[in-house]
């Protein structure tokens, strides 16, 4: 299936490369190649080299300065930094620590382009794999348009037993009248991630490795807790979204419209772990061999909605929804000879609204919905006030109040490993948060973030216990964090600055995380060759401060907090060599450059018992044509 989705894609992209006649038409201008959001935000395809390209070209593709890569690309990230924005309703679903590659809606775009375009990325792996982003868009006419991508890795990795495979395939179509008065989108989304597990290394390899025993340099002669494990993350989603001007007045003295619209998605996901040995170090176990879980979840939602847009009074919005969900097991649980439910189903009904106004550089934007029936309590409120003196200064303001139950995953999960199974009656999650960030062309951007949590939900080992379960805190959890941006330019030469301070003022055994994180990128940029080619080289430093790093857990997927480690505290130095020419951008990168000069002693770590990766020099380019 991945190689017939990956042939049709390259088909796509060479019948526009060959049909491509250089001589007559002229490509339209770049910002008629819109991207719309889901949130129906437009931005514009961007062809450019830059810093901020550069730190995307990676995996998520996106900026990961919070984030620290396991060994294998395909793996997960552990956490150096937590935002707590999600505004989710009901509980989400396990294996969290897979979805960083994870499309949700909210990450899903749409497109309107004047010609067909494609864009194509690649980069090679640690070893014995690649990593390929294909994606095709056209208007079949000013009216319809449909893209179709697919994201694909493999990568088996230095280390034993780190295969990864993980494919991500996305269909997406949006359809308006020649009026504009109806809007209809819609996308389909097929996503699995597979991950070989491992357990990290063992005791006596942890030691060869901080050692930097040179016999050893060949990771894959270390020897691992086990090489008989998997787990998998696979989802199956389609969305749709479509509205009409019910009212449409428009004119030179202002506008009112009123707009009716209708939401439907319904998504299957399901992990599974399964490990043809029990491994002692997760403790006993129902099954002597071939261990197998499969957690399940079914998830409809139908939204309807009403927007009313004034010139005067602004944009008002107000919706009422309805979920069914079901979550579980196809086997009943047993626990102290009481019989425990193997389903957490049932529905919630949601009502929300949301204003927004506009004026003379001045927003105001507030937000919020509440379950108003079903077995969830759950509400949200977000509001806003930004500040746009001119295109040199801008500040906002912000308060985030949310409630939501505990992901399904501490309320309810089963395993052949019997430390693994529980149904709890856990509190909602209750944060309350405050923001301010100002952003200035001179003098860079800054934000400063306060949290507080009561009833904190997280996985953590209990005394005289040696694998991870869900925990609430008694105490509220406070977390500040300080971050700010800045860049210097010098001629030709640029140095980027990214700084952030964070503190746990409580809680401090519960939420671990670095007290300081700064990257700095120096680099040179020029045009050569009369300016056919534009190049960009330099060096990144990445440097965070110890701390009790997360331990990870394959059975779960999940991160759990330790605090009998202090990891951390140590650099990480990328020296590149990047080029465009025309639309395509080249990548070089030497990564982890520092390890090549470890001096007799390797502390560069994941997660406890999980080595960081090592020095390695890969190659990559992401290439936009038009036609």
């Amino acid at each position: 299936m991945k190689k017939t989705l990956l042939l049709f894609l390259l088909f796509c992209a060479s019948a526009t490369v060959f049909s491509q006649t250089p001589a007559k038409l002229e490509k339209p201008p770049i910002d008629y190649y819109k991207i719309i959001s889901t949130a129906r935000d437009t931005t514009f395809v961007d062809t450019t080299l830059s810093i901020a390209k550069k730190y995307k070209f990676n995996y998520l593709r996106k900026d990961n300065f919070e984030l620290l890569q396991f060994s294998n690309v395909g793996q997960t990230y552990n956490s150096l930094a937590y935002t707590f924005d999600q505004r989710n309703l009901k509980p989400l679903f396990v294996a969290q620590s897979h979805h960083f590659n994870y499309k949700e809606i909210e990450d899903v775009n749409y497109f309107n382009v004047p010609t067909p375009l494609t864009e194509l990325y690649f980069k090679t792996a640690y070893q014995q794999g690649q990593q390929l982003d294909a994606f095709f868009t056209v208007n079949t006419s000013p009216q319809f348009n449909f893209s179709v991508g697919y994201k694909g890795v493999r990568s088996l990795g230095k280390y034993q037993h780190i295969l990864t495979s993980t494919g991500n395939f996305l269909f997406t179509s949006n359809y308006h009248t020649k009026s504009n008065r109806y809007v209809v989108r819609a996308h389909l989304a097929a996503q699995d991630i597979l991950n070989q597990e491992n357990g990290g290394l063992t005791a006596n390899s942890l030691q060869l490795f901080m050692n930097a025993d040179p016999e050893f340099s060949d990771r894959g002669r270390l020897d691992v807790n086990f090489e008989d494990a998997e787990n998998k993350l696979e989802g199956l989603r389609f969305y749709g979204d479509h509205y009409y001007e019910l009212l449409s007045n428009r004119d030179s003295t202002g506008y009112s419209v009123l707009t009716i619209g209708n939401v439907l998605s319904y998504e299957d996901k399901f992990f599974r772990y399964n490990q043809t040995s029990p491994y002692k170090g997760f403790g006993s176990s129902y099954e002597t061999a071939d261990l197998f879980t499969k957690t399940k979840l079914e998830d409809f939602n139908v939204k309807a909605y009403a927007d009313f847009n004034n010139s005067i009074i602004g944009k008002i919005t107000a919706w009422t929804g309805y979920n069914d969900y079901n979550y579980g097991y196809n086997s009943v649980l047993v626990l102290d000879e009481e019989r425990i439910p193997n389903r957490i189903k049932g529905n919630i009904i949601e009502a929300g609204a949301a204003y927004e106004k506009e004026y003379r550089g001045f927003k105001l934007s507030g937000k919020g919905a509440i379950n108003v029936a079903g077995d969830f309590d759950g509400n949200y409120f977000e509001g806003a006030a930004s500040y746009n003196l001119n295109e040199e200064y801008n500040a906002k303001a912000s308060i985030n109040i949310h409630s939501v139950a505990p992901n399904f995953n501490f309320l309810l999960y089963q395993s052949d490993y019997l430390n693994y199974n529980w149904k709890t009656n856990l509190n909602n999650v209750k944060t309350q948060q405050l923001n301010f960030q100002i952003n200035t062309k001179r003098f860079g951007n800054a934000s400063v973030s306060y949290t507080g949590i009561d009833d904190y939900a997280y996985f953590g080992i209990k005394e005289n216990d040696s694998t991870p379960s869900p925990n609430q805190a008694s105490e509220r959890v406070d977390y500040l964090r300080i971050k700010a941006e800045k860049e210097f330019k010098f001629g030709n030469f640029g140095l980027e600055n990214t700084v952030m301070y964070q503190q746990v003022l409580s809680g401090e055994n519960i939420l671990n995380v670095p007290q300081l994180i700064t990257r700095n990128t120096l680099y040179f940029e020029n045009h050569l060759f009369k300016r056919a080619l534009f190049l960009q080289t330099g060096a990144t430093f990445k440097y965070f401060t110890k701390y009790n790093m997360n331990g990870y857990d394959p059975v779960l997927a999940e991160f759990y907090v330790q605090n009998d480690q202090e990891l951390g505290g140590f650099p990480l130095v990328d020296i590149f060599f990047n080029a465009k020419i025309r639309q395509t951008r080249i990548f070089f990168v030497y990564e982890n450059f520092t390890n090549l000069f470890s001096s007799g002693k390797n502390d560069h770590f994941a997660a406890p018992g999980y080595p960081y990766r090592d020095a390695v020099l890969r190659f990559g380019l992401v290439w936009n044509f038009f036609l």
